[in-house]
């Protein structure tokens, strides 16, 4: 009987580390992403968020707001509301100077890292329904 109650404890333990594991993976490679994305944002010469690689496809400050536009609506629809001043995805194209689209970047990149450190090592242990847009 000891024997089994040690190997249950042992098992429990070891299966929460692992979950623990997968969490500081995620949060060493977010945070490793997230500097080299602003990076690149910064370095990119303001001039160069207009271009476009061909007509009818993102320019380089579209591409920038469709990352952070994704990344505020993933959020939303996993619970923590859209920001207030997000009217629509058109600001993927509206927002095109590099200050606004730097700043809306790190907002987004920053609204994941709160939201994911607000998450509990049980937070997935139960169902959940995703809000369905319309």
């Amino acid at each position: 009987m000891k024997t089994l109650l040690l190997l249950v404890v042992m098992c429990t333990s070891s299966l929460h580390a692992q979950m623990e594991g997968l969490w500081e993976g995620y949060d060493g490679e977010w945070t490793h992403v997230s500097r080299q994305l602003v990076a690149l944002a910064e370095a990119t010469p303001a001039d160069k968020f207009a271009w476009r690689p061909a007509p009818g496809v993102r320019s380089t400050s579209e591409v920038y707001m469709h990352i952070a536009l994704a990344n505020f609506y993933l959020l939303s629809v996993t619970g923590p509301a859209m920001p207030a001043d997000i009217k629509s995805q058109e600001m993927e194209k509206t927002v095109t100077s590099k200050a606004d689209v730097i700043a809306f970047l790190k907002r987004s990149l920053d609204a994941v890292k709160t939201a994911r450190a607000q998450l509990k090592p049980g937070s997935f242990s139960g169902r959940s329904r995703l809000k369905a847009k319309r």
